[in-house]
C-alpha cells in the first residue's frame, strides 16, 4: 500500500485572497486535517480552541485548532484544521475532504466525487 499526496490550498475564510498551497497526506484515517501552524498564522488564522490527541503508540498531545477553506480542483469548502507543530505531518482529512465533497479511494489511491444524498421533502399526509 502506498501513500498519495496532493497539492491543495488552504485560505482564511476571513481573507480569502490570503492563500497558501501545501503538499498534503490524505489521510483517510484522520478526522482533521494538520497544517503547520507557522503557515496558518501568517494567513491571520487564528485557533478558537484546544483539543487532545491520542498518537497511535497512546501517547496524548494537545493542539490547537481553527477554521481554514481548503481549495482543490474546482472544489472549496471550509473546516477545523490543527495547528501542527514541528514534527507533526501535513495532513488532509476527511472532514476536509467530506467539505470538499471528495472521498479518498484506497484502491486507486485517487480522490473521487462523494455521492452526495439530499433527503426529498415528505409527500402530504406523512
Amino acid at each position: 500500500m502506498g501513500l498519495t499526496h496532493i497539492k491543495a490550498t488552504i485560505a482564511n475564510p476571513a481573507k480569502p485572497r490570503k492563500t497558501a498551497t501545501l503538499k498534503f497526506l490524505v489521510d483517510s484515517g484522520a478526522a482533521l486535517s494538520v497544517v503547520p501552524a507557522t503557515v496558518l498564522r501568517k494567513l491571520g488564522i487564528k485557533p478558537h480552541s484546544e483539543r487532545t490527541f491520542i498518537l497511535a503508540d497512546g501517547t496524548e498531545i494537545k493542539r490547537r485548532i481553527g477554521d481554514a477553506t481548503f481549495r482543490f480542483d474546482s472544489q472549496q469548502g471550509s473546516s477545523p484544521v490543527i495547528f501542527g507543530e514541528e514534527g507533526d505531518s501535513v495532513l488532509l482529512g476527511v472532514v476536509s475532504l467530506e467539505a470538499l465533497g471528495l472521498i479518498f479511494d484506497p484502491l486507486r489511491r485517487e480522490l473521487r466525487p462523494m455521492p452526495m444524498v439530499l433527503g426529498g421533502k415528505a409527500s402530504p399526509g406523512r
